[in-house]
């Protein structure tokens, strides 16, 4: 269940981080309430899921979700650039949370 836990709580750090860009420096009420209310949700998971799993994998895993997810909805959503490069980089992030993963007790 730890590992649902993390993958929840890293889709949610996905969610905050798309609707903090939104909030524009929180000055726009509706999405910085929902940052704060998916920042508050993502830790607790990620807190609730260590009791289980490393530090090192939990928190690993939690940022490399927030970091890919944040990328893939800033190109999907926002318009961002997909360059080849960093595409690269997410995949070796990719990459590195799949190591973590099989390297976890």
């Amino acid at each position: 269940m730890a590992w649902v836990y993390l993958v929840v709580a890293g889709f949610l750090e996905v969610v905050w981080a798309f609707y903090m860009k939104k909030s524009e420096g929180f000055t726009l009420l509706t999405p910085s309430v929902i940052t704060i209310i998916t920042m508050i949700a993502s830790f607790a998971l990620l807190s609730i899921s260590m009791k289980a799993l490393p530090l090192g994998t939990a928190y690993t895993i939690w940022t490399g979700i927030g970091a890919v997810g944040a990328f893939v909805v800033g190109v999907i959503v926002l318009g961002e650039s997909a360059t080849p490069m960093r595409v690269f980089a997410a995949v070796l992030i990719v990459s590195g949370l799949v190591l973590m993963k099989l390297s976890s007790d």
